[in-house]
């Protein structure tokens, strides 16, 4: 799993900057350029980033998981990747952020980049932004996968697929079959789809099922380049670990509070540190923040005598250990910001593109 971490820059002080020594050849000594010489110069331009070295037999590609809000399309990612990286409630529109899976298996790796539910009701500044992320992820892709319930075709169906460009192929993933009665009735809807869109392949599924799934990469594997893989084999998301605390603790939020709260609730990360442990291997110490819109809101996070609050925080703390293999001490506090959902410049400085 990929972090944000880096190590740290040295630092010259202004005298070592300023009295460099002469470079000594036999014979010769040049001085150097002192400092008013080097901020005269150009900057140098940046080396090219290497190309990845094809390796023969190697697969690799970008597969776009798109559909309306709460169809699955979460639970499908995690289910493909074979951990969970995305979070999942029964709250619609929990998911808000591109969110990126990995899975290698045998020669081909998948990348699979699980979006936003597109929004056709509310015109909020988070809305928006949350479209612009799903009308993104799918202009550069090799394969989309497009998620509905079996049997179900809705107008927030048809304006996901309107979005859908030609000339990328496109999976109809018809998901939570196992709620379907009548098995009978999939095949003439199977062929209504068909005449909505030229879909490459038709996969009716279950994500809870591990033979669907098999099933599904086995599909996708088909449409990715042969290319050299983009990341380590054992990588899972290009998503760091302060991203992930965040988003454990919102599904948590939601889970826990049920359909009184509003989704335009969020949660950002102040503190994220890691220390050297005692008894583990690491120790992480994470401090969050809670944005709700409204006082009634507080007060339903917090609960009584702060019993909700300390539930969401016992539950994100159990799942962030065994996700990230660490120990880990997490504070979480609740503020009030009226209206930030409508306000674009708050949304950005919340993470939101």
């Amino acid at each position: 799993m990929s972090t944000d971490k880096q190590a740290p820059a040295t630092e010259r002080t202004p005298q070592e900057t300023s009295l460099r020594r002469p470079i000594q050849i036999a014979g010769v000594t040049i001085q150097p350029r002192d400092v008013g010489e080097d901020a005269a110069l150009p900057a140098p331009e940046a080396a090219p980033a290497p190309a990845p070295v094809p390796v023969e037999g190697q697969r690799c590609g970008l597969v776009a998981i798109v559909g309306k809000p709460n169809v699955g399309k979460s639970t499908l990612l995690n289910a493909l990747v074979g951990q969970k990286i995305s979070i999942t409630s029964r709250k619609a529109q929990t998911t808000r952020h591109r969110i990126t899976g990995i899975r290698t298996a045998g020669a081909a790796q998948f990348v699979f980049a699980d979006t936003p539910g597109f929004q056709t009701v509310h015109g909020t500044a988070l809305n928006k932004s949350l479209n612009k992320t799903v009308v993104g992820a799918v202009s550069d892709v090799d394969l989309v996968l497009f998620v509905v319930e079996a049997g179900s075709f809705t107008t927030a169906d048809a304006k996901v697929l309107a979005l859908l460009k030609p000339g990328i192929p496109v999976v109809l993933v018809a998901n939570k079959l196992d709620n379907v009665h009548r098995r009978g009735e999939i095949a003439p809807w199977l062929q209504s789809m068909q005449a909505r869109h030229a879909f490459a392949e038709f996969v009716p599924m279950s994500a809870k099922q591990p033979k669907d799934i098999e099933r599904l990469l086995g599909i996708c594997e088909k449409y990715l380049p042969e290319q050299a893989w983009w990341h380590a084999e054992d990588e899972l998301t290009d998503r760091s670990e302060k991203f992930l605390a965040s988003e454990m603790v919102r599904e948590k939020l939601f889970r826990l509070t049920g359909d009184e709260l509003p989704y335009t609730s969020t949660v950002v990360v102040d503190k994220f540190e890691e220390e050297a442990g005692r008894t583990a291997k690491r120790m992480l110490r994470i401090a969050a923040t809670i944005v709700v819109e409204r006082e009634g809101h507080k007060a339903m996070v917090i609960g009584d005598k702060g019993e909700k609050l300390k539930r969401i925080g016992t539950e994100t703390r159990i799942e962030l250990e065994k996700l990230l293999d660490a120990k880990v001490f997490i504070e979480l506090w609740v503020k009030v910001r009226s209206g930030w959902a409508d306000d674009e410049a708050r949304v950005r400085s919340f993470g939101y593109e």
